[in-house]
């Protein structure tokens, strides 16, 4: 997987912007930050639930590790090379579901199941 694969399924949620942060890029829905990408574009960092965070890791320990913020377990690091573009998706999903007003998880989702 490369940065223009991860922009695309990113990008391809509602109301999803891309902005600097720091000297990562963030993707973010109405301000919040669901997802990084390090200035080299070869990890992604995904900010979803534990139990997402444990699947990830145990389906593709060679891709996937946690990601710490402190003592906080708060995602998943996501090494792009040889990701599995499937599981990038899914994590981008259930991180953008986390931060998403809920009318429009509920719209989309509306929408997408049709």
């Amino acid at each position: 997987m490369d940065e223009t694969e991860v922009r695309t399924l990113a990008l391809g949620l509602p109301e999803t912007r891309e902005q600097p942060h720091f000297t990562m890029t963030s993707f973010r829905v109405r301000g919040s930050i669901f997802a990084t990408m390090t200035p080299e574009r070869d990890q992604l960092h995904v900010f979803v639930p534990e139990d997402d965070v444990h699947d990830a890791v145990s389906e593709s320990a060679e891709t996937c590790e946690e990601l710490w913020w402190g003592q906080k377990l708060d995602g998943v690091k996501v090494t792009l090379e040889g990701a599995d573009p499937g599981l990038v998706n899914t994590l981008l999903i259930a991180a953008w579901r986390q931060k998403a007003p809920k009318k429009l998880v509920a719209d989309w989702l509306e929408n997408t199941s049709a």
